[in-house]
């Protein structure tokens, strides 16, 4: 059947270069999305950590020797 001078079933083929493309593809934006998450959540994480642990220090006063 026809409607509006397009069949209403396409059939299509995806070869495996294509397939294969299409799934590189997808894989490169869920690392890059993966990365970008990490990137501005971890490293403020880990640096307020280290600002936490130098200010829990014990402090020495003094020379000890």
């Amino acid at each position: 059947m026809w409607a509006m001078g397009a069949p209403l079933e396409q059939l299509a083929y995806v070869g495996p270069g294509g397939g294969l493309a299409a799934i590189g593809a997808l894989l490169a934006v869920v690392a890059g999305l993966f990365a970008a998450v990490f990137g501005f959540l971890w490293y403020p994480i880990k640096r307020m950590l280290r600002r936490r642990d130098k200010s829990s220090a014990p402090r020495h006063e003094g020379n000890i020797t």
